[in-house]
């Protein structure tokens, strides 16, 4: 993936921005399921693919059922979640897959460890991405791309982590939506 910001709106106003935006893939997190199928429109309309974070989809189970049912009626470019179960049913579908990761203490990181090498997902996100030690740690594990998300607040700070060896770094911060938009050209 070539896009080093993912903008991940947080609202409908953001998700206008984005749409009018020249990144071509951004990140649903939050949503209800009855507002997909206009958000996909819109979507596709602006030429733009999305990740849908399943886990924040109100009205959807994050299950395998879910997952397969977000799949096959709405196609999304890739399905984010905690759980491995969701991340193997989205290789099921042929969607991309991205296990998230919260490194709270080193419990939660093991345990995300452990699920990541039984879920073998197409990419991982690291929370929060403003611990550039700690991406570098997981990239070294894992031969697996990383998006970095969570309390990553400048230029600076996205620097420091896709130098740690994130690739892209999924940010509700419009301003940095601004400021890489702008490196594009």
């Amino acid at each position: 993936m070539n896009q080093k910001i993912l903008p991940a709106p947080a609202s409908i106003k953001q998700f206008e921005k984005f749409l009018e935006s020249p990144f071509e893939i951004g990140v649903i997190l939050e949503t209800h399921l009855a507002q997909i199928k206009h958000i996909t429109h819109m979507a596709k309309l602006a030429k733009k693919q999305l990740f849908f974070h399943a886990d924040l989809i109100n009205g959807l189970k994050n299950d395998e059922y879910g997952t397969q049912y977000l799949c096959q009626e709405f196609k999304p470019f890739g399905i984010i979640s905690t759980k491995s179960s969701v991340i193997q049913q989205a290789k099921k579908c042929n969607v991309i897959s991205v296990q998230r990761m919260f490194m709270i203490d080193s419990h939660a990181i093991e345990r995300s460890f452990k699920s990541i090498e039984k879920a073998e997902p197409d990419y991982i996100e690291v929370l929060p991405g403003s611990v550039p030690h700690m991406i570098k740690e997981v990239s070294e594990r894992f031969n697996i791309p990383i998006f970095a998300g969570g309390l990553i607040r400048t230029a600076d700070e996205v620097e420091e982590a896709l130098s740690a060896g994130a690739v892209s770094i999924t940010t509700s911060k419009v301003e940095l939506w601004d400021y890489y938009s702008q490196k594009l050209y």
